[in-house]
């Protein structure tokens, strides 16, 4: 068998589509020769060089995914033209398709969209930590119609693209490395509150994971029933890993204002009940 005979050989065949070994092949060329330039754009734009390096690494990933989806479609146009599939009579039968399941689709077009809306507009980007109905997670990968977030337990929370769209998302590392929290403490009254700040301020700037600028600070936010509240307020640059950080800042807090013999009070009340008195005088005269 020579070589025309081999790369005209009908693989499959059906209606007026033929399969033929040369188209085939050039096909699959077609499909390395994306996945090549797929890894040389990555290597390209997420590694600072040029005028890249003035993007951070968050929108650069951005981009590289809405290029990578755009470099596919072109692709797989090109795939199905080289291997002898008529667009035409492909798009014919789509259209049937999708006007048969209707309403099944809207859905999935709508996170289409959003998914789209997301990598150009960059709001959300790989990376970020975003809360969504009370649960904190980073973005590990952002698709067309979904995105997959990393909770601080480590499980993988699938969420259509189109609730962060329409939903209140907060993003906490939003165009900032370091993000912002505080931490209250009551101290008992009669306390030196001078020496509550003074100590309060030195706890901050003994853990490691609380960003030495923007400078920690603290307040005084209120007079409370059984304590005078204060409030620690510091910048770190790992949110993900925040409740961490918080309960090693309060366990510091704790052992610093007990070397000082201050007090952090528990509340108290005084109960009175009433007629207690004429009930105790009725009892001694007994």
């Amino acid at each position: 068998m020579g070589w025309d005979e081999i790369m005209n050989y009908e693989l499959f065949s059906l209606g007026n589509f033929k399969l033929l070994t040369g188209k085939l092949l050039l096909g699959v060329i077609v499909l390395v020769a994306t996945w090549f330039i797929l890894v040389l754009l990555k290597r390209t734009i997420t590694k600072p060089r040029f005028m890249m390096d003035k993007i951070d690494t968050k929108r650069r990933m951005s981009i590289y995914l809405i290029l990578k989806y755009f470099v596919w479609i072109i692709s797989l146009v090109v795939f199905l033209d080289v291997i002898g599939v008529k667009l035409t009579v492909l798009l014919v039968g789509s259209t049937a398709l999708l006007a048969l399941l209707g309403l099944g689709l809207q859905n999935i077009f709508t996170d289409l969209v959003s998914g789209l809306f997301l990598l150009f507009e960059g709001t959300i980007k790989i990376g970020d930590i975003l809360e969504v109905d009370g649960v904190v997670g980073r973005v590990k990968e952002i698709n067309l119609r979904s995105t997959e977030l990393i909770t601080r337990d480590d499980m993988s929370i699938i969420m259509p693209n189109s609730r962060f769209i329409v939903e209140k998302v907060v993003n906490w590392s939003h165009d900032q490395e370091d993000v912002r929290f505080k931490v209250g403490v009551g101290v008992a009254y009669g306390s030196d509150a001078e020496k509550v700040v003074e100590i309060l301020i030195k706890a901050m700037g003994e853990i490691k994971m609380i960003s030495k600028k923007p400078t920690p600070f603290v307040r005084l936010v209120n007079f409370g029933d059984s304590s005078i509240d204060f409030e620690m307020i510091f910048w770190t640059k790992d949110p993900f890993r925040i409740e961490n950080t918080k309960s090693e800042l309060r366990m510091k807090v704790y052992k610093m204002l007990a070397e000082e013999g201050m007090v952090i009070p528990f509340p108290q009340r005084d109960l009175h009940i009433q007629g207690i008195d004429k009930l105790l005088g009725k009892q001694e005269d007994q």
